[in-house]
């Protein structure tokens, strides 16, 4: 096996299979013999078969660009399977499989690949682990280039385009036009700024690109998989609406998991999490999304985003989710977990740097953007922290302001130690930012003490908020929330909560209940959550576990109507 991904074989993405594991890999496929220069795929087919090679050797190759030739990615050989992450995500063919010497493969169709995963756990785990390793080094290899993403690093679509390919761990590369590479991409591809940011795929150049198109060009968008209304529908893909993706699914409940952004939620802004259970040196809110996805794909979850929900009907006989573009998702039961927004500040060119300063998330691609220079994170939870540590270990100079006169009083116990600790952080305790400056990009910012009102000036090239979050709740009608917005479940629901639908069904609300009947509330859009990665992913589960009563009440109350 040829390895052009930039580096030597690794052996998670290209396992060798034993002769019982390829056995029983191949029983799950059809046989076909394929000439030299047949393409087993094709890049823009709608999805593909996972390809295990008995006899021959087939080449995968990324097909040229506007500033690239063709390139040659991997060769297989027998005993290999050709295959990565977009046989589970549902993405378009973005590569070509071309047989270079005649071969005998088995073929294996997606649905005969979730049928594998649902029966032999050690093929599962074998082939997930790959897919996952595979599609990183597709992502930093000569393949990244099949989707190339190009406009300013301080313009917020274009932030926005960047942070959903990442999110979907979409193998692409970023130019910024105000670099040689990016001017000359542009100006070869006839870009004009108003077509900016624009997305150079090898099939056609998608102009004023945003998530939703991009989404919409590799079938990752909404697509119905049946007629049938789905069993449940998970409402945000956070830790929560993930932890009851994977649950769903795993238990055999055919689900649906939509998010307006993309998968991760607020975890995804988190450079490291270290307090996760099972994680000892700590991993980072990207990872913990990522695994999340390809675990709720193994298990047959339909995951698409970006899927704004504007409405959720409960007056028909099955619940339905409202999509923005008019499309309806029936479901016999919803886990509403869309979590909480981040607040800003009402301060005067807030909105105007946003992009071009001003960051809700601390992960490398906003750290990039920063340079060496220092920064300041404004925040005094754990989320916080996190940031001020993550940024200090490039060696910039990093301010944490916190409003509060105590830094304990909000944050883990161990980063406060950690933060005390390194000398690169500056904290200001009882403190707010007042005032941004800067002509283009954010420069300076003005520090005000909440008590004696001194203020101070300094420079600041990167303003990382993490100020608390409101409960993104403006689109649900029905359940009763309380006076911050939050969602009220189960045993926080008053008598006056509860109609006579209730006394009908002749039960009480379900653990993560809300007043509506099999609607559920789960992570931080809750009232009453502890607003943390481990509790969010228990909430996820045991709102699953609510659901699955709901659906067997129902359909008992429903037989003994009928």
């Amino acid at each position: 096996m040829t390895d052009r991904s930039g580096g030597g074989v690794v052996l998670d993405a290209y396992p060798e299979l034993s002769d019982g594991q390829l056995a029983r890999l191949r029983a799950y496929g059809t046989p076909d013999e394929l000439e030299a220069g047949e393409a087993a795929f094709a890049a823009g087919d709608p999805t593909y078969d996972l390809i295990v090679i008995e006899q021959g050797a087939i080449e995968v190759v990324r097909a040229a660009t506007l500033n690239a030739p063709e390139a040659s990615v991997v060769t297989f050989g027998p005993g290999a399977f050709v295959g990565e992450l977009g046989i589970l995500t549902g993405q378009y063919t973005y590569l070509t499989a071309r047989v270079v010497e005649r071969a005998l493969v088995h073929r294996i169709s997606p649905p005969q690949l979730r049928r594998l995963m649902a029966e032999d756990p050690e093929l599962s785990d074998l082939l997930l682990r790959a897919f996952l390793a595979r599609r990183r080094r597709l992502s930093a290899g000569p393949a990244a280039r099949v989707l190339q993403i190009i406009g300013s690093e301080l313009d917020s679509e274009a932030l926005a385009l960047r942070t959903y390919a990442g999110r979907r761990v979409l193998p692409h590369v970023w130019l910024d036009t105000d670099f040689l590479e990016g001017g000359s991409l542009m100006r070869a591809a006839g870009l004009r700024t108003e077509d900016l940011p624009a997305v150079i795929a090898p099939e056609r150049t998608l102009l004023r690109a945003t998530p939703g198109i991009l989404a919409e060009y590799l079938g990752l968008s909404y697509r119905p998989a049946s007629d049938k209304p789905a069993d449940l529908t998970v409402i945000g893909a956070g830790p929560a609406g993930l932890a009851a993706a994977v649950y769903g699914a795993s238990e055999g409940l055919r689900t649906i998991l939509l998010d307006a952004v993309g998968p991760g939620g607020q975890a995804a802004s988190s450079a490291r999490i270290e307090n996760y259970l099972g994680f000892p040196t700590g991993l980072s809110g990207a990872q913990l999304a990522e695994n999340a996805v390809a675990q709720a794909m193994k298990f047959g979850a339909q995951i698409s985003t970006p899927c704004e929900i504007t409405a959720l009907d409960t007056d028909g006989e099955h619940l339905a989710a409202l999509l923005a573009d008019g499309t309806r998702i029936s479901s016999r039961a919803v886990i509403v977990a869309t979590g909480a927004r981040y607040r800003t500040l009402p301060l005067e060119g807030w909105e105007r740097f946003e992009a071009a300063g001003i960051s809700y998330a601390a992960t490398e691609l906003e750290a990039r953007g920063c340079g060496g220079q220092p920064v300041t994170v404004i925040g005094g939870a754990n989320s916080a922290g996190q940031a001020a540590l993550f940024l200090a270990s490039s060696d910039r100079l990093v301010t944490l302001a916190v409003r509060g006169a105590d830094l304990a009083a909000k944050m883990s116990r161990y980063l406060v130690d950690r933060i005390l600790a390194d000398p690169r952080i500056e904290v200001r305790a009882a403190t707010e930012v007042t005032r941004l400056e800067g002509e283009h990009v954010l420069e300076r910012i003005t520090l005000t003490h909440r008590t004696t009102r001194d203020e101070e000036t300094r420079a600041c090239r990167g303003l990382f908020c993490f100020i608390g979050a409101e409960p993104a709740t403006g689109w649900l009608t029905g359940v009763a929330v309380d006076r911050h917005g939050f969602v009220r479940t189960d045993v926080e629901l008053t008598p006056d909560d509860l109609d006579g639908t209730w006394a009908a069904l002749g039960r009480s609300p379900f653990p993560f209940e809300t007043r509506v009947p099999a609607v559920f509330a789960a992570g931080d859009v809750r009232h009453g959550s502890m607003k943390r990665v481990a509790s969010a992913v228990g909430e996820g589960a045991s709102a699953v576990s609510s659901a699955h009563r709901a659906i067997g009440a129902r359909s008992r109350h429903d037989q003994v109507r009928d």
